[in-house]
């Protein structure tokens, strides 16, 4: 599978009628134990997932997930994201839109390439 979603379980449904699985989480403790057996179960040399991670993640090389399930994960994210392994992490606006203080990708690349079209 190249793709995992993990966010609102309103948005894992929405996900699974694309072809997407993915996990729900609730609360940060239960973010940071899915993230964590996402991540942890990747064995890139393999291409796949061990035995001890999610079995619908299966080797997973994308994570989508919302934008208020990354700022519960916080510093464990930015981590993971630094080391540069796979999945490679995908952040979205949740159901209620963009969090306040967060860049829209637009945006992003107009101050990366510092001009606006």
């Amino acid at each position: 599978m190249d793709y995992f979603f993990l966010g609102d379980a309103e948005l894992v449904t929405a996900f699974r009628f694309i072809g997407i699985e993915g996990a729900a989480a609730n609360d940060p403790g239960e973010a940071v134990s899915i993230f964590r057996r996402i991540t942890e179960g990747w064995n890139e040399a393999a291409g796949a997932a061990l035995p001890d991670a999610l079995p619908e993640a299966g080797g997973c090389r994308v994570l989508i997930m919302t934008e208020g399930t990354a700022s519960w994960l916080g510093d464990l994210l930015t981590q993971w994201q630094a080391s540069g392994h796979y999945p490679l992490v995908i952040e979205i606006p949740g159901l209620n839109g963009h969090l306040p203080g967060r860049k829209t990708l637009v945006e992003s690349i107009r101050e990366a390439i510092g001009i606006q079209v």
